[in-house]
């Protein structure tokens, strides 16, 4: 599930925060902090992204405030906090004229509260409003994880949609027309609207009381509409009559389509949660309980329940045949995503070669790791295409794992044929004791000289410079490869 964005924190939550003891006196007294920074710089504006509750002492604030402030607003800074002392006993009345002037919140910092507590303060508020929007997201997922398990799955998860949201949604058909739509609203938007334009109304259109929008809400949602069934983008988003607008690709050219009147942070979250239990009920495969399994692994909520079991479970990609049906069937498993670069797969048999296919299979893992054998399988399917042999598994990380057993002997024995058993045992050692001739003596039981002459007399057969740190990487490689000499 994808993290929303950190929301931002109202500066009323920060004026009443009596532990810091903000004073608004100029400019309006709401604004939303996106972050802090402190500067003392005749002009800070430059080094502003946006959205900043900039601090400052005004060291350098110099005898025109009014540019210092028009510039801050210029660069989107949300407020200005002042602290009194040690450089000002007061705020300057004509920087607070300023900040009236130009719409600015301006804040009395007091000498006792440092510009660190304001800033712990603006992240700590953060977090815990990140908290509750994750909170708020895991339960709309778990409440449209369970209207997709009911009779009428496009119409519940749309009305739970449009509930959670406060506004309205509706599954479009490629036409642009209203597939399905619920959506009581809460407030006064509630209220029908008497000039929604008739949509048409296929057969099983779900359409709840107090759920309408506009013409021109209407035609901009079809306007955007067009541009994802086309296949322009994945997500849209637009205004129109004060109204938020956003569409989503489901698939087979429908589109889900939202009408809200307000954005918060988290709302494009639940959104594509959404538009991913639409595109698996509306699509023509999988069906049912297999549906309902590859939902609840999306959506990252019961895997053990939704698989039947603790597992162990092998992660597939595939490519190169026609019939990505036909493979699943042969690895036991319904539960299969034919769309992207690979077919994927998941199964609790441990998958054999199959004709026309390269196959790429992790580890085995239990629900919880799933992920990970996912990004297994992906590594394996390269690996397989690289070496064209219809299936490669997970192998351990690091160089090892990127060399088959049979391979890494074969190499070792090509390069470290030239070498007696005394003169690998030598070099092995050697190696290992990074260089030093007198702890490869002492580990060999030879006189340090005796390594010397073994060690020259492996660079000339092997024709390689070993002060080299690649060709010792090598020799290593082959040395731990090779059978015991």
């Amino acid at each position: 599930m994808e993290a929303p964005p950190t929301p931002p924190v109202p500066l009323a939550a920060l004026l009443a925060d009596r532990e810091l003891g903000l004073i608004h006196l100029a400019g309006p007294a709401e604004a939303e902090v996106h972050g802090v920074h402190a500067s003392e710089m005749a002009d800070p504006s430059p080094y502003l992204l946006g959205g900043e509750l900039l601090l400052t002492a005004g060291a350098e604030l110099g005898a025109d405030p009014d540019g210092y402030v028009s510039g801050l607003v210029a660069a989107g800074a949300a407020a200005l906090g002042f602290g009194v002392a040690p450089v000002h006993e007061e705020v300057p009345a004509a920087l607070a004229a300023a900040c009236a002037r130009y719409g600015l919140p301006l804040l009395e910092v007091p000498p006792r509260t440092p510009f660190t507590a304001v800033a712990r303060s603006v992240w700590r508020l953060m977090a815990q409003a990140r908290t509750r929007e994750l909170r708020r997201v895991a339960e709309v997922q778990q409440s449209l994880a369970a209207a997709a398990a009911r009779p009428d799955p496009v119409a519940a998860v749309l009305a739970r949609l449009a509930a959670s949201l406060g506004g309205w949604a509706a599954l479009l058909t490629p036409a642009g027309t209203a597939a399905a739509g619920p959506g009581p609203r809460s407030g006064p938007a509630a209220a029908p609207d008497p000039a929604a334009a008739p949509a048409a109304t296929p057969v099983g259109i779900v359409r709840a009381a107090g759920g309408g929008v506009g013409e021109e809400v209407l035609g901009a949602v079809r306007g955007l509409a067009r541009r994802v069934a086309g296949g322009a983008a994945a997500t849209a988003t637009d205004a129109a009559g004060g109204t938020h607008l956003a569409v989503y690709a489901v698939g087979g050219g429908r589109v889900l389509a939202l009408a809200t009147p307000a954005r918060a942070p988290g709302d494009h979250t639940v959104a594509s949660i959404a538009a991913v239990l639409l595109t698996l009920i509306t699509a023509e495969r999988p069906a049912g309980a297999e549906a309902a399994a590859l939902a609840r692994l999306l959506l990252g909520g019961s895997p053990a329940g939704a698989l039947g079991g603790p597992g162990p479970w092998y992660a597939v990609h595939a490519r190169g045949g026609a019939d990505p049906q036909a493979l699943a069937a042969a690895l036991g498993t319904v539960l299969l995503d034919p769309e992207g670069p690979a077919v994927r797969l998941l199964t609790d048999r441990e998958p054999a070669p199959q004709p026309g296919w390269r196959l790429g299979v992790s580890a085995p893992a239990g629900p919880d790791a799933l992920p990970t054998a996912d990004a297994q399988a992906r590594r394996a399917l390269d690996r397989a295409e690289a070496a064209r042999t219809p299936l490669a598994r997970h192998a351990e990380p690091g160089l090892a794992g990127l060399v088959g057993a049979a391979e890494a002997r074969a190499h070792a024995e090509a390069l470290l044929g030239p070498l007696s058993p005394a003169l690998r045992d030598t070099l092995r050692a050697w190696l290992a004791h990074h260089g030093s001739w007198d702890r490869s003596a002492a580990a060999l039981g030879v006189h340090r000289n005796t390594v010397r002459q073994r060690i020259a007399r492996a660079a000339a057969l092997l024709g390689l410079n070993l002060d080299d740190p690649d060709t010792r990487m090598e020799l290593w490689f082959a040395l731990t490869r090779a059978p015991e000499s």
